[in-house]
Order: structure tokens, then sequence, then C-alpha cells
């Protein structure tokens, strides 16, 4: 049977039994590691896992098509990483993987009109979905675990603390832009601990509106103002610029117009701050699943594609840190969540959907932890002396102001879902 030709070629390590459709089974691995038992409901499951088994994979499991019974989806995805080496070796897949590296730039290619398309795709989703596994403050990017005891709550709030730290937010009444400003967490952050006036800009309708009840909530009206906006077409001066999780939505083909546009709205003492994720590999294409259910458009760059980009712009590299399991930690508390609030979620949408964001939370919290995927943080100024020439204002900023930092309490800001 080709199917298990397949299989007994490509799963080298492991411990991994599949049933067919057939009836029959398949025993494959070294015997190491979690037994794990699957079952392919069809033997057109099985013809696409050996067309396009990045693809084929994760579609049969949300669609139920592929069932774990022994063992989890984390145990699996496992054994799927451990042997990827194999896979994009085998025969045909090389060619696959080749023409997917081919064409990364243009699938990754984000213009104004699909940039508010592939934004609306996963952000526009309903309120109560993210309330279900995010904290109060909906922080939907990597948190910062500055001990093995953090909580979600805590690791979100040290993370705006630490980018907060690295903006040297050195004097009241600092104009500060945030692109891709979420569900405004960061940007009243800002406002309230050092009196900024602030600026989010987003291009999801449902977070615009949920950041502008949070401001009117807490009497923020004047000082952060919220805008439906793409950052090329902004216009003005800022002295501090931050960006949490909207780079990995620009695409490589936009790198050099982002980082002019940077450039050019700092003032020329001004200091910005990027925070993404990123690749410790060469540049590669973004997981066609990933791609397809999740983050249209979306793509992981290598540092090596970025830096490039800021020499151009004329912009200083100030500072670059690496966070490497940071983001591990803050999807595995996200899964603990969901798992525990399955069934309203299935109630907002079905059981599909639960299974496809249960594939993405997991998946991307092992690529996390073996596959090479990191966040970082890139400081930036236009001009060479706009920073201390030691990073010990960064320190000295987060011990002055972390006895003070608290989670807020879940009852402020949550709304009804929307939808």
């Amino acid at each position: 049977m080709l199917t298990h030709r397949f299989f007994d070629k490509v799963v080298r390590r492991g411990d991994l039994e599949i049933a067919y459709a057939d009836g029959r089974c398949g025993r494959y691995g070294d015997g190491h590691g979690e037994r794990v038992k699957i079952r392919l409901t069809d033997r057109a499951t099985e013809r696409k896992l050996l067309l396009n088994p990045k693809l084929a994979f994760g579609e049969a499991y949300m669609d139920g098509r592929l069932v774990i019974e022994a063992g989890d989806l984390e145990a699996l995805l496992v054994i799927a990483i451990d042997n990827m080496g194999h896979l994009e070796n085998h025969g045909v897949f090389q060619w696959l993987d080749l023409a997917e590296r081919g064409l990364r730039k243009l699938v990754s290619h984000n213009p104004v009109q699909r940039s508010r398309r592939n934004v609306h795709h996963h952000y526009d989703l309903s309120r109560g979905l993210y309330d279900l596994f995010l904290e109060a403050d909906r922080q939907y990017s990597c948190g910062y675990y500055a001990t093995a005891a953090s909580t979600l709550e805590q690791a979100q709030l040290d993370k705006k603390l630490h980018i907060a730290a690295k903006l040297k937010l050195d004097r009241p009444g600092l104009r500060i832009l945030d692109i891709g400003c979420g569900w405004g967490g960061l940007a009243l952050y800002l406002a309230e601990a050092t009196g900024a006036e602030v600026l989010g800009i987003t291009l999801s309708t449902e977070q615009l509106r949920m950041a502008r009840e949070r401001a009117k909530a807490r009497g923020l009206e004047r000082s952060v103002r919220f805008e439906l906006i793409d950052y090329r077409h902004l216009e003005g001066r800022f002295d501090r610029i931050v960006s949490v999780g909207m780079f990995e939505h620009v695409g490589p083909a936009h790198y050099r117009a982002f980082f002019d546009k940077i450039a050019a709205l700092l003032t020329p003492g001004g200091v910005a701050l990027l925070h993404s994720i990123g690749s410790t590999h060469s540049p590669t294409a973004t997981n066609p699943w990933l791609r397809k259910y999740i983050f249209p458009g979306g793509y992981t760059p290598s540092l090596s594609e970025v830096l490039p980009a800021v020499e151009r712009s004329g912009l200083w590299t100030a500072d670059i840190e690496v966070l490497r399991l940071h983001y591990a930690e803050t999807l595995r508390d996200w899964h603990a969540r969901f798992m525990a609030n399955w069934d309203q979620a299935a109630a907002l949408y079905d059981e599909r959907f639960c299974r496809m964001w249960e594939f993405y939370l997991v998946g991307c919290e092992l690529s996390f932890r073996r596959m090479g995927q990191m966040v970082f943080q890139l400081q930036m100024a236009r001009d060479i002396e706009a920073l201390p020439i030691t990073r010990d204002y960064m320190v000295d900023w987060e011990r002055r102001h972390r006895d003070d930092a608290q989670p807020r309490k879940a009852t402020d800001e949550r709304t009804e879902a929307a939808e």
C-alpha cells in the first residue's frame, strides 16, 4: 500500500500506529517516546496526506477525518516535527518545498486592501472567543515570563513593562504611536504609566470598537486615540513608536517601506521598538495550513531579512533581544484556557472550529520549543545619541515600576460577545 510505504519511509523516530480506512494497521518509528495511535477515516484523506501533508495533516484533524485514539495532539505533533527532515527529503516533497519557498514573497505580498482582508479573517472574530483564552487586558502576543511562577496575567503585564523600559519614557507628554494596537491594552498602559499622548492604529474594526470603549471607560479619550488606518497612510511625527505582533503581517516585499515609514514618522531624537515573531533559520515559507486557516498573508521573518531593510532606512539598530521560550509558555497558557472553555467556543462556532484552534495553539507552541521560532525585540533610533550607551536605564525603569505593576482584575472592560 502506497500510504504505508510513505509513512514507513518518513516516520523514523517516535512510536506511531495508524489504522487505515480499509482496516489495515501499520506501526512506524523507532518505538521511543509516547505511543500515539491515529485512525484515518477514508481513502481520500490518505491520498491528500500523500500529495500535500503539511496542509492535509491539519485539515484532516480539524475535519475529524484523522482521529487520535491513543496519546494526544501534542504527542502526535511532536512525532511529526521530529520527522520533518525525512519528509522534506522525500522525493516529490523536495520540489513542493522548493515551490513554497519560491512563492513566499508572492503569498505574503500585502498591499493595503489585502492587509485589511487578512486582518478581518483573524482579528474580527467574536469578542467572546478571545475572552475564553486571553487575560483581561487582551494581550494577544508573547508574554514575558520573568519568573517560573509567572501567571499569564503577570507575564503580559511584565511584557508591557519590558517594552516601556526600552522606549525610554523619560518625560511626560511624549507623543507615542502604537502600530497594530490590538484591543488597546499597551496604548492605555503607556498613557496611564507615563502621561503620554498615544495614538493606536489598527485595521480591525472589532478591535477598534473595543479599544475606544476601553479608553472611554478609563477616562482616557483625550490622551489615547484609536484610528482605523494603515501605517502607510499615516502622517505626522512621534517621539516614540512601538509595534507588537503586527510585523508578521507586513510581508518581506514591504519591509523597506515599513522601516522607511518608521524613520519618516520619528522625531530626530525619537526611539522605536519592534516586537515580532522571528525565525532562527534562513528565510522559508509559512506553513501552508497556518497561512490558509489562521493567518492569511502571515510570514515569520529571519533577522537576515529584517536588518538590511533597517540599514537602508537610515535607522540605528540600538538593541536586539531574542526571547526564546516566552511565546511557548504563553501559548501553553492560552491552550490550557481554551481547552477548559471548549464548550463555550463550540457554542460560538462549532466543533470543527475548536479542533482548528486547538491545532493552531498546540502547533505554534511546539514551533517555539522545537522548530527554531522565537520573538525578537528590535530597538531603533534616528540619532546615534538618542539613547544612553549602556542598557542600565532599561533595568532601572523595570525595577522602579515592577512593585506597582499588578494585573488588572478580570472584571474590567469585559463585555458580552458581539456575536
